[in-house]
């Protein structure tokens, strides 16, 4: 399936605004801050506005939907924190009114107009900084002032080289050998992988969207290949913005082939295409690609690979051998792995530094988590995964349960990590999501209806959905 981007109409001029909001008071209010810390209320924030025709409406909403370069609702609550209460002119020569802030979490310190009033508002703002001094003293998260002690233990903790997932004191305990910073001298089982060639983005497409620019900054623009079933963002992203795409929905490598021999014969000067997406193993089939072959056809056309291995995730297969690019997410953040000297020109860091504490913090157990749910879930897979029809069974109720252990078993195992004591590496599992089909909808209703856990469409949260 071929899809094109549609280009075509005419251009439209945005106005393009840098917009900085500074706290009024930056005094350190907090009675129980010391004098070390940095409390949120005393932090500025940087926005970038994009003002456009009413008419631009739809395409406008595409890109903030698709990118996932928005900000975040926590640098929304801190930007709104910050704005003044604004007054209101009232009509027929009555007083102005002061507006009302809809959340007095969200109000500002506008000048008061009462004591009372002023002992409420600074009651709010000491609330903020209480709270987030209560977190820190007595919760686990990093000081503010050590965002980017807790950004570069995050791209340690997915380089692999940050062995031991504790509280870090400083930027210097990664240094210094800390007692709580074990590091690893081989990242993810590759020579020379390191956090320098991490980069983390806001948002796990805010990831593929800087992804997929470089592939175009770095190689002749062309149509890209989406493999497989992606995130449904992904696609979208590849439809809409550059060159287009090819959908090979099935991830057959033998269309993938086709597609490169057709298109090397109409141009064999540049490669066939920009590159290929895909996800490992795919959501919600469960399939995986067969990396090897996926790999020569690369090195012999001249695309790129980027690998989204968010599904099985870095503690269960090791994937960037075969990549240009790896896209992994600890949820809902991602990070990109990629060779250093690419990305470096175009990189910037817009990772809210609130985000990335709060990352820090509930990332620490990301290993033992993901083994708690590969072995939650294998059991349910393992039982009916053979009394499925698919699985030879003559069972009139389950008719296929997709998970890497029966769909494409021969590809994921070529990639699933091999456990090795000695060096304190566990297995890899074959991850947290499976798709089963029953042999009616009337079946498949009732399964839901009795399924006893949450439900909804989200992916990456820490309790079974």
């Amino acid at each position: 399936m071929e899809i094109r981007s549609k280009n075509e109409g005419t251009p439209i001029v945005p106005r393009l605004i840098h917009f900085n909001i500074f706290p009024e008071d930056k005094q350190n209010q907090g009675p129980c801050v010391d004098e070390t810390s940095v409390t949120l209320s005393s932090i500025s924030a940087s926005l970038h506005i994009v003002l456009f025709p009413e008419q631009a409406f739809g395409f406008a909403k595409q890109f903030w939907q698709h990118t996932g370069l928005g900000i975040s609702s926590r640098l929304a609550e801190h930007c709104l924190s910050l704005l003044p209460v604004e007054t209101t002119f009232v009509p027929n020569g009555l007083q102005h009114t002061p507006r009302r802030a809809y959340n007095k979490h969200y109000s500002a310190k506008a000048k008061p107009s009462s004591p009372t009033e002023s002992v409420g508002r600074n009651i709010d703002d000491l609330s903020l900084d209480h709270s987030m001094y209560v977190e820190e003293r007595y919760g686990r998260n990093l000081p503010l002032s050590a965002a980017a002690t807790a950004k570069r233990a995050l791209r340690m903790r997915i380089a692999g080289v940050l062995v031991r997932d504790a509280p870090l004191e400083s930027s210097d305990a990664l240094d210094n050998g800390d007692k709580n910073a074990d590091v690893a001298a081989v990242g993810r089982g590759v020579d020379g992988l390191s956090e320098d060639d991490v980069f983390l983005y806001p948002t796990g497409m805010a990831a593929i969207w800087n992804s997929h620019q470089l592939c175009l900054a770095v190689r002749p623009a062309k149509k890209s290949v989406c493999l497989g079933f992606t995130y449904t963002d992904t696609l979208k992203l590849l439809e809409k913005w550059g060159p287009g795409c090819h959908f090979i929905g099935d991830g057959n490598l033998d269309s993938l082939e086709q597609i490169l021999e057709q298109q090397s014969a109409s141009d064999p000067v540049n490669p066939p295409i920009l590159a290929v997406f895909l996800e490992i193993p795919s959501n919600p089939l469960l399939r995986t690609a067969d990396l090897p072959r996926l790999r020569s056809l690369a090195d012999k056309y001249k695309f790129l690979v980027v690998i989204d291995e968010t599904v099985g995730n870095f503690l269960n297969v090791a994937v960037i051998q075969y990549a240009d690019i790896v896209v992994s997410s600890l949820p809902p953040k991602c990070s990109v792995a990629t060779p250093t000297s690419w990305a470096e020109a175009s990189y910037e860091d817009t990772y809210f530094d609130e985000d990335a504490i709060y990352m820090e913090r509930n990332s620490r157990d990301f290993r033992r988590r993901v083994k708690v749910i590969d072995k939650t879930q294998e059991p349910f897979a393992s039982t009916y995964g053979p009394k499925s029809i698919a699985g030879g069974s003559s069972s009139p109720i389950v008719k296929e349960v997709f998970y890497p252990r029966y769909v494409t078993t021969e590809n994921y195992e070529r990639c699933r990590i091999p456990g090795d004591p000695a060096q304190g590496i566990e297995e890899g599992g074959y991850g947290g999501l499976f798709s089963v089909t029953f042999a009616s909808m009337a079946l498949a209703s009732i399964f839901f209806d009795n399924l006893s856990c949450n439900k909804g469409p989200s992916l990456g949260t820490n309790f079974t959905l």
